[in-house]
This record gives C-alpha cells, sequence and structure tokens, in this order.
C-alpha cells in the first residue's frame, strides 16, 4: 500500500512541533478514533464528538493522551474537526508512556486517512486500505508498526 508521511521525512530523532516521521518499532494503542461510526474494528472504538482532543501541550499534565473537554493549548488537535484524515485512525505509541525531554520528544503520531499531502509525522493511507488495515489488526496479537526509510529497516 502507498503511504505519506511527515512533510519532513523520517527522523530518529522526533521533537514536537517538527513534521517529522519517527522511526523505530511502536505498538498500537487500544482504542481506535473516527468522526465515523465503528467500520467493524477488533479494538475499543471511540466515535468522535466535539471537545475531542489529543493533548500536544508538552506542559501539559495529559501530554500525549486522548482527553475530552477543554483544549489543552500547544499543538493539540480539535479531532473531531479535522476530516477527512480522522474519519477513521488508530494511535502509534510513539512516546507513550510520555518521557520527559526537552524539547519534548512529540505527540499524536497516528496512522490515519490521507490527506492532500505529507502529514505532521503520522503515517497516512487512502481511507479503503487503512479501513482494510484496521480492521485486519488484532490486539490479541499484540502488532507493531516498523517506521523507517527502507534502507534501514534492518535496524529493527
Amino acid at each position: 500500500m502507498s503511504a505519506r508521511i511527515g512533510t519532513k521525512g523520517f527522523s530518529d530523532s522526533h521533537m514536537e512541533g517538527v513534521p517529522t516521521t519517527p522511526t523505530g518499532v511502536y505498538s498500537i494503542g487500544s482504542t481506535m478514533y473516527g468522526v465515523h461510526a465503528n467500520p467493524g474494528v477488533k479494538y475499543s472504538y471511540h466515535q468522535l464528538v466535539a471537545n475531542d482532543y489529543w493533548d500536544e501541550n508538552p506542559s501539559s499534565s495529559t501530554y500525549n493522551s486522548f482527553v475530552h473537554g477543554t483544549n489543552p493549548g500547544g499543538y493539540s488537535e480539535a479531532l473531531w474537526q479535522t476530516v477527512p484524515q480522522y474519519n477513521y485512525f488508530a494511535v502509534i505509541n510513539y512516546n507513550i508512556p510520555v518521557r520527559a525531554a526537552t524539547p519534548a520528544r512529540g505527540s499524536g503520531i497516528f496512522l490515519h486517512v490521507m490527506g492532500s499531502g505529507g502529514t505532521a509525522g503520522c503515517v497516512s493511507l487512502a481511507q479503503s486500505n487503512l479501513l482494510r488495515v484496521l480492521e485486519w489488526l488484532d490486539p490479541a496479537a499484540s502488532p507493531r508498526i516498523v517506521m523507517a526509510p527502507s534502507q534501514n529497516l534492518g535496524r529493527y
């Protein structure tokens, strides 16, 4: 499947606010999300509503997690308003649990629907391909995603 990554490519040292995709091997978050109803995933699913955010404010106590309520500030994303990208998405567990660092190591790395260009650090697929992947993923198998340039895959 053809995918898009961060507009500045891959990075071995991703930082908050820099549109690179962090390299490494990561698990998938325990809940999948989307503006639309559950397409039939095997994970817990949360259909997004108004005031659902991904906290991307490094000074917040809920940094790099889903929150419902007031905008936590920083680069935080209003998830319910980001379409088509967040029609459906899975969380890639980059920097989860959060490791303190200055500058912050980054947050909100998702596998989501492809938009019109590169991402802010996420991996995006055409919606039909994303749905195939999300429906296929099984938490019982402890799936992982490997993110790296093809020439560096041997590291993993």
